[in-house]
């Protein structure tokens, strides 16, 4: 706590001064008196003291009012050192294939879980970024446009499964409606992620056209390549069975040194983790951290209290008018 006005509170040595001329005259001071042949009824009062007491009080409440009138006029208040921060946020979209070759289960419990469970995490410890995501096989849709709303879209990366669009993997196609959803973006810097776990063949926007699309728009890709290496295990009508894991590194590779971006290789859930993780510390949203102080002001409370002495006094007065001598 800190006054505005700190001068003023010279202004309570009056507080001393006061007691010391109350003192004084009651000491030295002149008080009526009567001259009488016996004393004798003032000698039976038993309640004689309660009385001497009680009229001090309200000097006292007295000398309390005058010190919190001039704690509240020199202007108290305290202040806290507050931090404005403000963020420069990135703009991501996530493509995330949903072909049905994502039921392999050469992940926990198969590709299309680990992925969406990772990436929720992801999603989760970027507070400040827009993010949305896009989903593709044959073709490709917006499942979540860009928002700040992390619960409504983790809620709908919890809907995305394999299955519910045509079957094919439609590389040029997700990437070009991931650039779309960044198109008007105005954030300073522009991510897509993709991940996929084949091989481009089909689509109306082929690989190579959608990268000059997002060089044209200055977004950056990351592309993650999802399956083990060699053989992964696959849920059939004749039971599970191993089938060839055939993803397109080169295309990958391509699209992200072409963007700016990184390629990276994912073969279970640990490494895909690990590279959400990494992606995460390249991607660091910028922060600028402004200190001010923020004042609040606590005359009111002195205020109040002078108040409170100066009515306490004026009732005190009046009840030490019944006391008995």
């Amino acid at each position: 706590m800190f006054f505005e006005y700190p001068k003023l509170l010279w202004l309570l040595l009056l507080v001393p001064l006061s007691i010391l001329i109350y003192v004084w005259r009651e000491i030295k001071g002149r008080h009526p008196y009567l001259t009488v042949s016996n004393i004798t009824p003032w000698k039976t009062g038993k309640d004689g003291w309660l009385k001497k007491i009680a009229r001090h009080i309200p000097f006292v409440l007295r000398c309390i009012a005058l010190a919190a009138l001039v704690l509240a006029i020199a202007r108290p208040r305290s202040a806290s050192e507050l931090e404005k921060v403000s963020t420069e946020g990135i703009d991501i979209v996530l493509s995330i294939d949903v072909s049905t070759s994502m039921l392999a289960m050469d992940f926990k419990p198969d590709r299309i879980n680990a992925a969406k469970q990772i990436a929720i995490e992801f999603v989760s410890q970027r507070p400040a970024d827009r993010m949305g995501v896009v989903v593709f096989a044959g073709e490709s849709y917006t499942q979540c446009p860009l928002t700040t709303d992390r619960q409504t879209l983790i809620n709908m990366m919890k809907d995305i499964n394999c299955g519910i669009i045509e079957d094919g993997t439609a590389i040029g196609n997700g990437i070009a409606t991931a650039v779309s959803r960044l198109r008007e973006s105005d954030a300073k810097s522009r991510v897509v992620i993709l991940l996929t776990d084949g091989v481009n063949n089909t689509g109306e926007i082929s690989p190579q056209m959608a990268i000059e699309i997002a060089k044209t728009y200055g977004v950056r890709i990351y592309t993650i390549g999802i399956g083990a290496m060699g053989e992964a295990p696959y849920p059939t009508e004749y039971g599970v069975q191993m089938v060839k894991v055939d993803i397109d590194e080169p295309l990958m590779k391509q699209v992200a040194e072409e963007t700016g971006g990184k390629y990276f290789r994912a073969t279970d859930n640990t490494k895909l983790a690990e590279i959400y993780s990494e992606i995460n510390k390249m991607e660091k949203t910028r922060t600028v951290v402004d200190s001010y102080p923020q004042y609040k002001e606590l005359f009111f409370r002195f205020a109040v209290l002078a108040l409170a002495a100066i009515l306490l006094e004026v009732v005190m007065r009046l009840f030490t008018r019944h006391l008995p001598d």
